[in-house]
């Protein structure tokens, strides 16, 4: 009988560390979720993300395309808008286009910059060399700000099959409050006096 209690004391102690190593399999899961998608999200350009390059396209063809930009604000009260609507380039040529921001609050915000294009396939062929969206925006009161973006249309993205006649890629930029302390530079109220002083 001992035997007995022994064998299935083993098998409860089994049964309750297999739990407990598939839970802790799960939070790590979890916690790897968010990088390993985003890793995808930038390997295909899944949802519009576009790509970040070191250096410019070594082709330029003979092929016009449109980009048209656009701006959003979610939770910031920053006026957020492109210079210009649209422009139009050859396929594989670097351009600089511009956005503006000005924080007409009292106060200094600070946002970071989620982007995507449409059409999402677009994506994976949007190149980046540089943009105020790869580090965070500080506005003090009053101040606004020329944020450029400098990027090309891979020309490869004529050998997609589904993207071989497009004409018009948007760009759009959605700016949110950076996440933890907020930047502020809000003056202490000054030292009231001495009473009877």
């Amino acid at each position: 009988m001992a035997e007995g209690n022994a064998k299935k004391s083993n098998a409860n102690r089994t049964v309750a560390l297999s739990c407990v190593a598939f839970f802790g399999a799960m939070v790590g899961a979890a916690y790897a979720a968010v990088p390993l998608y985003s890793l995808f999200c930038q390997v295909t350009g899944y949802g519009g993300t576009t790509q970040r390059v070191e250096q410019a396209s070594d082709v330029i063809l003979d092929q016009p395309i449109t980009v048209r930009f656009d701006a959003n604000t979610n939770n910031l009260p920053w006026d957020f808008e492109p210079v210009q609507r649209s422009m139009t380039m050859k396929i594989g040529e670097t351009v600089q286009a511009h956005y503006k921001a000005t924080n007409g609050t009292g106060r200094t915000l600070r946002g970071t910059a989620s982007f995507n294009v449409v059409p999402e396939l677009a994506g994976a062929y949007f190149s980046k060399l540089e943009c105020f969206c790869f580090t965070d925006t500080t506005l003090k009161p009053g101040e606004t700000l020329d944020m450029p973006v400098v990027f090309y249309v891979d020309p490869d993205i004529v050998n997609a099959p589904e993207l071989k006649n497009i004409q018009t890629i948007t760009l759009s930029y959605t700016f949110f409050p950076t996440e933890g302390k907020p930047a502020s530079t809000a003056q202490a109220p000054a030292p009231k006096g001495n009473i009877g002083g």
